[in-house]
C-alpha cells in the first residue's frame, strides 16, 4: 500500500529569520523598547524574542541601550538598532547639480552634499560621482567598507534588464547602460532609478504622501514627468515608461506642455495678444512670471491660468484611469502652490466626479534623494539581515 505523503512542516531556519527580522523591524519602529515590548508589538512570544534578540545581538544588528526617562523602566533591558552596521548611498543626477547622501540603517543622514556638473557626459558624470562618494564617506567618519550600495536617480526611461538609459535630455547619456557603468566604478551594487519615481517614494516615506496608497508625484519643472504609487507600490509599467506625461498630448492639435519652455512661449504670445500693461519682458523667465503674478500683473496672472489648466489636463488622465487618492506637485514651477493649488483643484472639482487631493511636495528639491535613501534602505535592512554573521553552535 502507497503511504500518503506527509504533509510539509515549516523549515525552522526560515522561521528563525521571520521572528528575526520581525523583531528587528519593531526595534527599529519603536527604540528604545524593551523585550516585553517587542512582544507585545510583533505578537511573538517572549522565548521567542529573546532567542531572536540573541542573534541580533551577536551579529551586532542591536544593542542595549538605556532606557527611556521618560517612561519607568522596572528594571528592564532597553534595545536599540545599531544604526551604523551598514550604510547606504543615495544620489541626484540633475542638469545642474550632482546631489548625495549616505545615511545610516535609522535613516538618519550622516553626510549631505551638493556636487556641481560641467557637462553630463557619461566619464565626466563617473568621475563626479566617485569624487562625491569619497567626500560623503569622509565626512561620515565610517568605514567606507559600511556601503552597502547605491541608489540613482536620474531623468528617463530605465530598462532593468541592461540598466540602460533611455528618452532622456541627457543627450550624451541616451542609451548608456549607465548603471553598470556606476557599479563599476564605485565597486557596489547600484540600483538606477526614474528620478521622479524616486521623488514619490520620497514623499510617500517622509513627505505629504505618507499613508496614501494610491496617488501620483507630477514634477513641473524645466521637464514633465510623474511617479505612480498603486496599492502602495511603485508602477513603472511594462516598459518602465509609467509617468512619461509628455506622451498625454500626442494627437492634440494644441499645446498643453506646462514645463518651462513652455511658460515662456505662453508669456511672449499673451503679452502681445493682450495688449496689456504689463511687466513682463523677454526672455520671460518663469521665476519671473510668477513673482508678476503675486505682484497683481495681468499678464503674467494670465499666464498661470493657462499653466494651472494645463497641469489639471495631464492630471485627469492619470485620475480617470486610476483613481488616485492625492496629486502631489513638485517640480521648479509645480512648487508655486499659493498660485497653482486652488486654481489646479478647481479645474479638477468641475470636469472629475472624485477629484483627488492636490498638494505641494513637502520635500521640495530633496525630493528624489529622500526617495533614493528609501530604496537604498530597504536594501540594506534586507542585506545585513542575510548576510549578518552568525554564531556557530557546538
Amino acid at each position: 500500500m502507497t503511504q500518503a505523503p506527509t504533509p510539509n512542516r515549516a523549515i525552522p531556519p526560515l522561521l528563525k529569520d521571520l521572528n528575526e527580522r520581525t523583531v528587528l523591524e519593531t526595534i527599529r519602529a519603536g527604540a528604545p523598547i524593551s523585550r516585553a515590548e517587542i512582544s507585545r508589538r510583533a505578537g511573538i512570544s517572549k522565548p521567542t524574542v529573546s532567542l531572536a534578540l540573541q542573534s541580533l545581538l551577536e551579529a551586532g544588528l542591536v544593542r542595549e541601550v538605556a532606557h527611556d526617562p521618560g517612561r519607568p523602566s522596572y528594571g528592564a533591558v532597553f534595545f536599540e538598532p545599531t544604526s551604523e552596521a551598514a550604510l547606504v548611498l543615495g544620489l541626484d543626477i540633475g542638469a545642474r547639480f550632482l546631489r548625495g547622501a549616505i545615511c545610516d540603517l535609522q535613516g538618519e543622514v550622516r553626510a549631505r552634499e551638493d556636487f556641481e556638473l560641467r557637462g553630463t557626459d557619461a566619464e565626466g558624470l563617473l568621475e563626479a560621482i566617485t569624487t562625491l562618494r569619497r567626500t560623503l564617506v569622509e565626512a561620515t567618519g565610517l568605514s567606507d567598507d559600511l556601503l552597502d550600495g547605491a541608489v540613482v536617480g536620474v531623468p528617463g526611461v530605465i530598462d532593468v534588464d541592461t540598466s540602460t538609459l533611455r528618452l532622456t535630455h541627457f543627450n550624451p547619456l541616451e542609451g548608456h547602460p549607465l548603471g553598470a557603468e556606476i557599479e563599476a566604478r564605485l565597486g557596489l551594487p547600484v540600483t538606477l532609478e526614474n528620478d521622479i519615481n524616486l521623488a514619490a517614494l520620497g514623499e510617500q516615506w517622509r513627505g505629504v504622501a505618507q499613508g496614501v496608497d494610491n496617488f501620483v508625484f507630477l514634477s513641473v519643472g524645466t521637464g514633465l514627468g510623474a511617479g505612480l504609487v498603486l496599492g502602495g507600490e511603485l508602477h513603472r509599467g511594462r516598459n518602465g515608461a509609467a509617468g512619461e506625461l509628455d506622451w498625454v498630448s500626442a494627437g492634440y492639435d494644441r499645446d498643453i506642455d506646462p514645463s518651462a519652455d513652455a511658460v515662456s512661449a505662453l508669456a511672449a504670445q499673451l503679452a502681445g495678444e493682450l495688449g496689456a500693461a504689463t511687466m513682463l519682458a523677454p526672455p520671460y523667465d518663469p521665476r519671473a512670471i510668477f513673482e508678476a503674478a503675486r505682484a497683481g500683473d495681468d499678464v503674467a496672472r494670465a499666464v498661470v491660468d493657462e499653466v494651472a489648466r494645463r497641469i489639471a489636463l495631464h492630471v485627469v488622465p492619470v485620475a480617470a484611469v486610476a483613481d488616485v487618492a492625492l496629486v502631489v506637485l513638485g517640480g521648479g514651477l509645480g512648487a508655486n502652490g499659493d498660485l497653482l493649488l486652488d486654481r489646479v483643484r478647481s479645474r479638477l472639482a468641475e470636469w472629475l466626479p472624485y477629484p483627488p487631493r492636490v498638494e505641494v511636495s513637502s520635500l521640495g528639491g530633496a525630493a528624489v534623494l529622500t526617495g533614493a535613501i528609501a530604496v537604498g534602505l530597504r536594501s540594506a535592512l534586507d542585506s545585513v539581515l542575510v548576510n549578518r554573521p552568525r554564531a556557530t553552535r557546538v
